[in-house]
């Protein structure tokens, strides 16, 4: 049989089996393309060792320090924005219901059950909000203003939703809280500033807090 024949026939018996044939149909020698280099796999851990010592010999590792020492003091300092709020420019007032609905038994140190899962249980029902708490753009002066005037320390915590807390301290002579990542507000529903959570009001026979959005008067007229 011919070998043009043979290999035909080969051909097509394995494709009819399945096998793969690209290989056989290119294993021809076509010489060298260009020019060819060792395969060489560089340990990692070697890599990354080689790389501490040299930022180690040329004091990178302390500007990184440094420089990771930095950016954590300014973001406690002057933390992210509450993103999404605006400064108020209508009143707006609504009433927040605080009660949650037991996930599990809850029992006392002695296993007693003190309430079944299901029980709807309202805090304030246990405790008071012993502060107003007055959330405020820390970046607008006329808002701090606002707020410390209205409300006295004993009062009310004042809270940034933007700005240094640390910066204000010292010109107001007066503490100051931030809304790490917008959890009171979100919370609240709060979508302007500055704004006011106050309590305990009764709706319906179930206690709540009032949360209002003050619109502030524009300068020369009386807020």
């Amino acid at each position: 049989m011919r070998r043009r024949t043979r290999l035909v026939l080969a051909l097509g018996l394995a494709a009819l089996a399945g096998w793969p044939v690209v290989s056989a149909v290119s294993a021809a020698d076509h010489g060298q393309m260009g020019e060819t280099f060792p395969i060489i796999e560089t340990d990692l851990l070697a890599t990354i060792e080689t790389r501490l010592r040299d930022l180690e010999a040329n004091g990178g590792i302390e500007r990184l320090q440094n420089q990771m020492r930095e950016q954590a003091v300014a973001s406690v300092r002057r933390p992210k924005p509450v993103e999404g709020l605006t400064p108020a420019t209508a009143r707006r007032e609504w009433l927040y219901d605080p009660s949650m609905v037991l996930e599990d038994d809850i029992f006392d140190a002695k296993g007693n059950l003190i309430a079944p899962r299901g029980t709807r249980v309202n805090p304030l029902d246990h405790v008071a909000l012993s502060q107003d708490l007055v959330f405020v753009d820390g970046s607008d002066p006329a808002q701090i203003d606002w707020a410390v005037k209205t409300y006295s320390a004993p009062r009310a915590k004042v809270i940034f939703v933007a700005g240094s807390p640390f910066d204000a301290m010292k010109p107001y002579q007066r503490r100051f809280w931030f809304d790490q990542g917008g959890q009171l507000t979100a919370k609240f529903g709060i979508r302007h500033t500055p704004a006011v959570v106050t309590g305990t009001a009764v709706s319906r026979g179930v206690k709540a807090l009032k949360v209002s959005e003050v619109p502030l008067a524009p300068k020369g007229r009386a807020s």
